[in-house]
């Protein structure tokens, strides 16, 4: 059974460690992406994104490409906007930016974000019904995460999981309304 990267429409039979850093390195190969197949990779509409940019969520393209960061950044949101308001993921993304323009202080990249998320899903250990598997799971996605700040690690660790669980929630509702929709 095919699944898709978190956030994204793209499939892949299996997530693996390091494969969301293949499909980066493919997708931006020739360098940025245009609005639509940033679009089309995550399924969302173009005013969406375009209000997430216009609002600051997402930093304006430059020449109307999309970076990795800048697509790592709305995979992110668009994971967790089924679960988690918008306030909250805009507060999640400024942990993570430190609240400033300067990238130089920030606790973790988007993109790194996102490939250390995809490795904590390929963890073969990991029991979604149990706190300590998603922490163990957690902790060795940050395993060589190299700190900047003190307890940047452990920070890393909580976002991840954070992540985790407000991802692993979508997924659970989406299967509690598909079983109900049987039921109707």
């Amino acid at each position: 059974m095919a699944t898709t990267f978190p956030g994204t429409t793209v499939e892949v039979s299996s997530l693996e460690k390091r494969c969301s850093r293949q499909l980066f390195d493919g997708v931006f190969a020739a360098g940025g992406i245009t609005l639509s197949q940033v679009s089309i990779m995550t399924g969302l509409e173009p005013y969406l994104i375009q209000n997430w940019v216009k609002r600051g969520f997402v930093s304006s393209p430059s020449k109307r490409m999309y970076s990795r960061q800048q697509f790592a950044r709305i995979v992110i949101i668009n994971m967790l906007r089924e679960t988690l308001q918008i306030e909250k993921i805009c507060n999640l993304i400024h942990i993570i930016g430190r609240g400033t323009a300067d990238r130089s202080d920030d606790l973790i990249s988007d993109e790194e974000l996102y490939h250390r998320y995809v490795d904590l899903l390929s963890d073969h250990k990991l029991h979604t019904t149990e706190p300590q598997s998603v922490q163990s799971a957690a902790e060795s996605a940050a395993n060589d995460f190299e700190e900047h700040s003190p307890n940047a690690r452990s920070q890393l660790v909580r976002l991840l999981q954070v992540m985790f669980y407000a991802h692993a929630s979508a997924g659970l509702r989406r299967s509690a309304e598909e079983i109900l929709a049987t039921l109707e």
